[in-house]
């Protein structure tokens, strides 16, 4: 008995790729979680006019990472990245107090938007190295996050320039893989 082996037999299983989008207000760190997550290093970051993209594979997870701009002009074309889109990642500047209901503005507009419909939330709450900043569970009152109910999510204190509490967050998003 003879066996036929053909070239995609021998190749190894595609990763499965989930597009991510990483949002928030300008200055919130967005720009220095994707180059940590990519390099685990601190990048020096200008603001982000447009987007950046970037591949992070997570235990055979390939996540497809969109960085957009968060300045006030740049906020409108967010909804041309949301399409295929299977996670937010809202990036919150903890010790931004004055913006942070233009925050809670900003993601329930994401929330109600058809394209994003399935979509899951990692909130992170960066910059909690800074002295009085906000912390996590503050942030999470003061979103109202409790009120999501159509949309898994997760708030994770997080500090960009050390990478603390980013590996936990992407493993949330790692164990929501495949989950619908």
């Amino acid at each position: 008995m003879s066996v036929v082996l053909h070239q995609s037999d021998c190749l190894p299983p595609l990763l499965s790729e989930h597009k991510v989008i990483i949002v928030g207000l300008d200055n919130a760190g967005k720009t220095t979680i994707l180059y940590q997550f990519l390099m685990n290093e601190v990048v020096h970051t200008s603001p982000t006019i447009g987007s950046n993209v970037e591949e992070i594979v997570v235990k055979n997870t390939h996540f497809l990472m969109w960085d957009i701009g968060g300045q006030e002009s740049l906020r409108s074309l967010w909804n041309t990245y949301y399409s295929n889109t299977e996670f937010i990642i809202l990036v919150v500047d903890s010790i931004d107090r004055e913006r942070l209901s233009i925050t809670k503005e900003e993601l329930y507009r994401m929330l109600a938007h058809e394209d994003l419909r399935k979509a899951a939330v990692l909130i992170f709450a960066n910059k909690q190295d800074m002295k009085g900043c906000m912390t996590a569970a503050e942030i999470s009152k003061y979103l109202t996050l409790s009120s999501i109910k159509d949309h898994p999510w997760h708030i994770q204190s997080c500090c960009a320039l050390t990478g603390e509490g980013l590996c936990q967050g992407l493993e949330w998003m790692t164990s929501r893989t495949g989950v619908r």
